[in-house]
């Protein structure tokens, strides 16, 4: 009996020691989780109702933290994952979802302090760098304290003399507690300015699209929007987007529901293509909407009942796809969309499984999704009409169709692209982490090298930071301006580089913030 019970003893120090080598710490597995996907808004300052920036305030709101994770709530990332990858991607695994479970079901431990990563060192004011321009409300806006949404549409004279290549736009909201999202258009009519005028008021109501033509809203130009929770980003080296001389920029804001009279000031930061940089390709957008050809029905949804549409619209030239941002209002439930290419195979999009109005964001792919004339992009959109969605802005249901009102409905795709180029099928962006660099005593990598016409950066930051990063000659000499003061996270990141413009040589390329720095030299052949 002395022996078996020795023996029980034994199997049951293991069993803890099991159990106590498994624990799931703050320190060693929760926080670098919540600072790179939480932080950049749950910090002060951001858009995020609450602070997410050490310990203390992670466990004070880690009940909900569980609860938003676990439905999927938060992050607030809506493509399917497991279809298509975008640049930066913000959702959990499965794993860590269960991770987050776990800590806070086990008495959120702490863990080490000594092992616990630094916060980031976020820059103030932008994630981007020093922009070129920044445009800002001329007023503040009172939204009123009535818990009603309000979408209001703010001119924004660009005062450009000439036209300029845009490689980022970056929205940054006065009031985080009020703004929820933003879209921003190119207005060269007049149009806006000239509703704006029509109001005593700063800015005037509007839902859907500043201009009442739908011709307009076809032609309209398009620049990224802003929604929580994702990083704005640089259009690939090499492209930009036009925005041209004497432009307006007109800025829609929807403001959330609140219970007090706030007051909102909004401003832009417009990045330009530098000088060092040699743009090849503007990127231009197609919309697909639900004209009688593209969808072969009327866009009608009927009271009491769920409807889908399926669209197609039939490339008329060679391109390359580098966007898509699906929109549609309270009714919607879902978009798929795909292109069948010319040999009949099927190359995934997007699939939005789940829509939610409140968190439509704009999508840049991973890679060029090259799409040759006479292939098929579909774009399949499904509503609900029934008293089931709580988002019905009708009670009873009515016969909806294609408008710009809240009770209105829209199917309305922006696909931004390039015109094709050779060898567009091999150009990968970023999300591809070469495991190689967990093996290297650098934690930078250039690949191809030498390279002849594109290469990509791959570097693996110790602290999240603001990066700059720049192409020197052997003489010491700047030669590229690649990124200025943006902000990357901890761990993986990659960029591409366009070399085509660059003489034949030797070359470093430094990578410098205040806790990261490195070069790696390199031939362009």
């Amino acid at each position: 009996m002395k022996k078996l019970n020795i023996f029980l003893g034994l199997l049951l120090s293991l069993s803890i020691g099991q159990v106590k080598g498994q624990e799931i710490t703050f320190a060693e597995d929760i926080a670098d989780m919540i600072y790179t996907h939480c932080s950049g808004c749950h910090r002060p300052g951001e858009i995020g109702p609450f602070s997410l920036t050490n310990y203390e305030e992670v466990r004070s709101w880690a009940a909900s933290i569980k609860y938003v994770t676990q439905e999927k709530i938060m992050p607030p990332w809506q493509p399917d994952p497991n279809y298509s990858n975008f640049l930066g991607e913000n959702y959990l695994s499965p794993e860590q979802i269960d991770q987050i479970a776990q800590w806070v079901d086990n008495e959120m431990l702490r863990g080490d302090e000594n092992l616990e990563p630094p916060f980031p060192s976020f820059p103030e004011g932008s994630v981007l760098g020093m922009p070129d321009l920044v445009l800002e409300m001329s007023e503040a806006y009172l939204h009123t304290g009535n818990n009603q949404d309000d979408y209001r549409y703010f001119v924004l004279p660009s005062g450009l003399l000439e036209d300029k290549v845009i490689k980022a736009i970056e929205f940054r909201p006065g009031n985080p507690k009020i703004v929820h999202h933003a879209l921003v258009f190119e207005d060269l009519t007049g149009e806006a300015a000239a509703k704006d005028a029509e109001t005593p008021e700063y800015g005037f109501n509007g839902f859907g699209s500043f201009t009442d033509d739908m011709q307009n809203v076809l032609e309209q130009k398009q620049f990224p929007s802003y929604v929580p929770g994702q990083k704005p980003i640089f259009y690939p080296d090499g492209t930009g987007q036009i925005m041209q001389a004497g432009a307006d920029v007109v800025v829609q804001i929807h403001y959330a529901p609140w219970p007090v009279d706030e007051y909102d000031q909004s401003k832009l930061n417009i990045f330009f293509a530098d000088e060092t940089e040699t743009i090849t390709r503007e990127v231009e957008a197609h919309i697909m909407v639900p004209f009688q050809q593209v969808i072969n029905e009327s866009f009608i949804i009927p009271p009491n009942q769920t409807k889908e549409f399926h669209g197609i619209f039939e490339v008329p030239i060679d391109v390359s796809i580098l966007g898509l941002f699906p929109h549609m209002h309270l009714l919607g439930t879902h978009w798929e969309v795909y292109l069948e290419d010319v040999d009949g195979s099927i190359v995934p999009l997007i699939k939005v499984p789940e829509w939610d109005f409140n968190w439509q964001g704009t999508y840049y792919t991973d890679r060029y999704i090259v799409a040759k004339a006479g292939s098929k992009i579909h774009a399949i959109a499904g509503y609900d009409n029934t008293t089931s969605n709580p988002n019905n802005p009708s009670n009873p249901p009515k016969f909806v169709s294609w408008g710009e009102g809240t009770e209105d409905e829209m199917y309305y795709l922006p696909i931004n692209y390039v015109l094709y180029e050779e060898g567009d099928e091999e150009l990968v962006f970023t999300n591809v982490v070469d495991p190689i660099l967990d093996n290297q005593l650098s934690d930078i990598r250039l690949f191809p090298n030498p390279t002849k016409e594109y290469a990509n950066l791959q570097f693996k930051l110790s602290i999240g930071e603001a990066i700059w990063i720049d192409v020197i000659n052997i003489k010491g000499q700047k030669v590229r301006s690649i990124r200025k003061g943006e902000f990357f996270n901890k761990g993986y990141n990659e960029i591409q580089i366009n070399t085509i413009s660059m003489q034949s040589g030797q070359y470093y390329i430094q990578i410098k913030g205040e806790k990261n720095q490195f070069s790696l030299p390199f031939i362009k052949l």
